[in-house]
Order: C-alpha cells, then sequence, then structure tokens
C-alpha cells in the first residue's frame, strides 16, 4: 500500500459548517483540491512550472467518502499520493483526518488529464512530471 504524504492543514472556520455545526461535505472538495496543490508544489512542479511547459490540467473525476464529522474549530491534516499514470490522465488518492486524535473524516480520489495550454486538446501527461511525483513519494504508481 502506498503511503500518504501529509501536505495541507487547515481548521475549520465557522463559515464552513452547515446548521448543525459541522463542516459541510462540499467544501472537501475544496480541501481536496489544496491538498493537490500543495502536493505537486512539494514535488517540485506546481501549476507555474505546468504553464511555463505548456501545459494544463482539467479535473474530470472527483470521489469522496465521508467518514466522520469535522466540527467548528478542528484541525485537518489532508494527505495524498499518486495511486496510477494513464496516458493524459493521472488519479491521486486522499484522505484527511482530525489532527488531535488521527480520526479519519474524509477519503477518496481525484482524476485530472492532462491539456495542451493552447489547444485545450488532451495530451500526455510529461515525463519530467511522473518522475517528480515517483521522486516525491518514493513510490511509482501504476503506469507511471
Amino acid at each position: 500500500m502506498a503511503t500518504f504524504h501529509d501536505v495541507f492543514e487547515n481548521r475549520i472556520r465557522f463559515e464552513e459548517t452547515d446548521m448543525e455545526g459541522v463542516a459541510f461535505y462540499g467544501n472537501y472538495v475544496t480541501y481536496q483540491d489544496e491538498t493537490f496543490n500543495s502536493f505537486i508544489r512539494e514535488a517540485g512542479y506546481g501549476y507555474d512550472r505546468l504553464r511555463e511547459a505548456g501545459w494544463a490540467l482539467r479535473v474530470v473525476n472527483v470521489d469522496l467518502d465521508y467518514r466522520a464529522g469535522a466540527t467548528f474549530g478542528d484541525e485537518l491534516v489532508h494527505g495524498m499520493y499518486a495511486e496510477r499514470f494513464g496516458g493524459s490522465s493521472m488519479t491521486f488518492a486522499y484522505r484527511g483526518r482530525r489532527a488531535d486524535d488521527g480520526a479519519g473524516v474524509v477519503s477518496g480520489s481525484v482524476t485530472h488529464v492532462a491539456i495542451d495550454a493552447e489547444t485545450g486538446e488532451s495530451t500526455r501527461v510529461p515525463e519530467e512530471f511522473r518522475e517528480a511525483i515517483v521522486a516525491f513519494q518514493d513510490e511509482r504508481p501504476e503506469g507511471a
């Protein structure tokens, strides 16, 4: 089993909670996205480098399973790892847990497709990006 890399932390703000005082489920898509951004940045291949290389990413699938509620003031730790690379796609596993007791709050995955920044057409995920991810997580995803 691959190792999650904890790359993003946040504290649940009052405005992120619903009428029951629990973090609104839709916010977890944002937390997942922040985790992905932090993951690729820490791997040394953030969005600035993507743009410089002439390609971009588009989310094509988000999957989230909610395990437990987080409430106002809870600190969450979010982790990720690359599970699979296809030709133009890549899937990353995601999890979020409470910092104080380690309880799992959310898990899931996100799939991106690489596109040519100029044409908007799908393109092969560059080898340099694949290599940066493998080096960072020290494990080879399926298809990498």
